[in-house]
């Protein structure tokens, strides 16, 4: 007998685009299985709950995972009703509590039951079992701690899972000390400035962009000015000064969107639509709700804030243009201002998910998490009509008919799986990219030197010489003996072309 939220689910006919990630029944013994990615749990019979709203309803708080987009669902289908004759029968249990307190957070309406009185105060949602608020409000009315990281217009969940905690295992202040120990501080700050440049150019590389040189020293301006540094990022001001570095000031697409979008690509015949971005309306509640995320959770685990935050906000997708280089610049922005990373430091992030096949693919795949879903879920609900132009100048003939229906998965994405991605970037980053960079320099600083034992110059010619050699397989090309006649001598030549690979051999 299916049990739970399942069951809730069943009976008003509620169709999620984030699926329950668990399902229980009552069966004979306690087990659990494993299928397409859900988890399915069987109880004895003893864990039977009453066969109502209320039974259900509590067995989905005590056994399964939280689901705010569920919730918001269920309690626009059932409306008032059941929530408030449960708080009547049990006015100081706390999952009748919690049922009426998230009934009244996420619709905005008051149920017709009596404040609480004399009950000890509990928590919306366990910290133990999900990233939460640092500074939980005190709800008197309910006697519950709100520390539920956002509020009803946005609010993103992250669950501490089994797999998640494997991968926040891996200890990032830790990992860059020994990354320091090992090359040196001030070789690793040295890295700094390529590095930037490197996430910068991998980042128009993930837009397939990749031929956009003043673009790509532009976004790179941009992270090295205002990576942590920026006094709000996700204000109106910093996201649009933020947009306006990345693209440049005369760009077309610039400031918040007043049109609908969506993330796609068009073929000859048709546009294919990946992913359809929230109603601009909704989009100053929902911002709202992502800086109060990003508030209440300081204190919290600095790559499960960055992740989250970096994510929610491509979902959100609030600018006309620009809004995936300034998801991945909010990763290292949020990095830096929780101190996870030293002053200076940029963590190739996007140089990483471009690294291999691997990285690539599971990028998309971790967009599609939230957007495959939800694209499955109104593939019918779309369509390309009569072209308008919106406030905000864009002509646009999108169309989509359930926006009130979908800002229940809008508000509320699941992104424990995104969360866990990042940290396994970030983990690759630092182990190969930001340690290959650091020997690259100090093999790059060997070849230098031995080059000018051989040969006197300015740093600047002993540059394009050594990356000469080194792109042309360690061979003097032509090009090189013009700019340099000295070189055309064979016996400077190949002394020089020894110095360099003597410079390169410990890589």
């Amino acid at each position: 007998m299916q049990v739970g939220l399942k069951a809730l689910a069943n009976h008003y006919g509620i169709a999620l685009v984030q699926p329950l990630s668990v399902e229980s029944v009552i069966g004979a013994v306690n087990s659990s299985r494993t299928l397409n990615g859900r988890v399915e749990n069987s109880y004895q019979p003893s864990y039977q709950p009453s066969n109502d709203f209320a039974g259900h309803f509590e067995f989905g708080l005590k056994y399964e995972p939280m689901h705010l987009e569920f919730f918001a669902r269920l309690f626009a289908a059932a409306g008032p009703e059941p929530i408030a004759d449960w708080c009547h029968q049990s006015p100081f249990g706390q999952y009748a509590r919690r049922a009426g307190f998230l009934y009244e957070w996420l619709t905005g309406k008051r149920l017709d039951v009596p404040d609480v009185k004399n009950a000890a105060y509990c928590d919306a949602i366990s910290a133990k079992h999900y990233l939460v608020s640092t500074e939980p409000q005190k709800v008197k009315r309910w006697k519950i701690n709100n520390n539920l990281p956002g509020n009803a217009d946005f609010c993103p969940l992250v669950r501490y899972t089994a797999a998640l905690q494997e991968a926040l295992a891996f200890d990032l202040k830790a990992e860059l000390n020994k990354l320091s120990q090992q090359f040196g501080a001030d070789v690793l700050m040295r890295t700094a400035s390529w590095l930037t440049l490197k996430e910068s150019r991998s980042s128009f590389l993930i837009e397939k962009e990749s031929n956009q040189t003043d673009r790509i020293q532009r976004f790179a301006q941009v992270i090295a000015k205002h990576c942590g540094r920026i006094e709000s990022p996700l204000s109106d001001e910093g996201l649009q000064q933020l947009q306006a570095g990345i693209l440049g000031a005369n760009a077309l697409g610039l400031g918040m969107r007043r049109s609908p979008v969506f993330v796609g690509q068009a073929t000859l015949s048709a546009e294919i639509v990946h992913y359809i971005a929230p109603h601009y309306a909704a989009l100053p509640n929902m911002l709202e709700g992502l800086r109060l995320f990003e508030e209440t959770t300081r204190g919290a685990d600095p790559l499960i804030r960055a992740a989250a935050l970096a994510f929610a906000f491509v979902y959100i997708h609030p600018m006309r243009d620009g809004n995936g280089r300034i998801h991945r610049f909010l990763i290292n922005d949020i990095l830096l201002r929780d101190k996870a990373i030293p002053s200076g430091v940029i963590l190739p992030i996007s140089a990483t998910i471009m690294s291999s096949l691997d990285f690539r693919s599971n990028y998309d795949r971790v967009l599609e998490v939230f957007s495959k879903p939800f694209m499955q879920r109104y593939a019918a609900s779309y369509r390309f009509g009569k072209s308008t132009v919106y406030e905000d100048g864009t002509h646009s003939n999108l169309e989509f008919d359930e926006y009130e229906d979908a800002s229940f998965a809008w508000r509320h994405p699941d992104l424990t799986e995104h969360v866990m991605y990042i940290a396994k970037v970030v983990a690759h980053t630092i182990h190969t990219e930001m340690a290959d960079e650091a020997r690259m320099l100090i093999n790059f600083q060997q070849a230098q030197q031995h080059l000018k034992d051989v040969l006197e110059m300015p740093d600047q010619d002993a540059n394009r010489i050594i990356r000469s050699i080194k792109e042309n397989n360690w061979q003097v090309s032509n090009k090189l003996k013009k700019e340099y006649s000295v070189l055309a001598d064979a016996d400077i030549a190949e002394r020089v072309v020894e110095a360099v690979r003597d410079g390169f051999a410990s890589l």
